[in-house]
């Protein structure tokens, strides 16, 4: 029985070590990650730190999303942008978009982003805006 006792209580501990560990390793330790909910507000990031910016999208469409404005490109650099498909074989299946951001030095960035087909001339379906203060 106390064998039984030991071997449960180490399932337990080794278990919460796991889940622990991998609730702290969400992603680079340097990354901001924010979503769409994130829209109109601000948010902080020392020098150096990555923000990565996921916004839901469907290439199949022909919308995605367009960096309008960086206010501040010596402040906040755009470093990349990625289309990630669907896990679904499903056909038009929506997708998401991670546009990768990095704080360069202090000050204070506006990026404004829109939802659109690139060949029209009508303003985005959505938009996205967000204030990054670098300090």
């Amino acid at each position: 029985m106390r064998q039984v006792l030991w071997m449960i209580f180490g399932f337990i501990l080794m278990t919460s070590v796991v889940v622990g560990g991998a609730a702290c390793t969400g992603g680079s330790n340097n990354d901001v990650n924010v979503d769409s909910s994130y829209s109109g507000k601000q948010v902080e990031l020392s020098v150096g730190q990555s923000l990565v910016v996921t916004l839901e999208s469907n290439a199949t469409t022909g919308y995605s999303w367009v960096l309008v404005q960086n206010s501040d490109d010596s402040v906040l650099s755009k470093t990349g942008k990625e289309y990630v498909a669907p896990q679904t074989t499903l056909l038009g299946a929506g997708g998401q978009e991670e546009w990768t951001f990095k704080a360069l030095k202090k000050g204070t960035s506006t990026i404004s982003m829109g939802y659109s087909r690139p060949w029209e001339s009508t303003p985005p379906v959505e938009t996205f805006d967000l204030t990054i203060v670098v300090k």
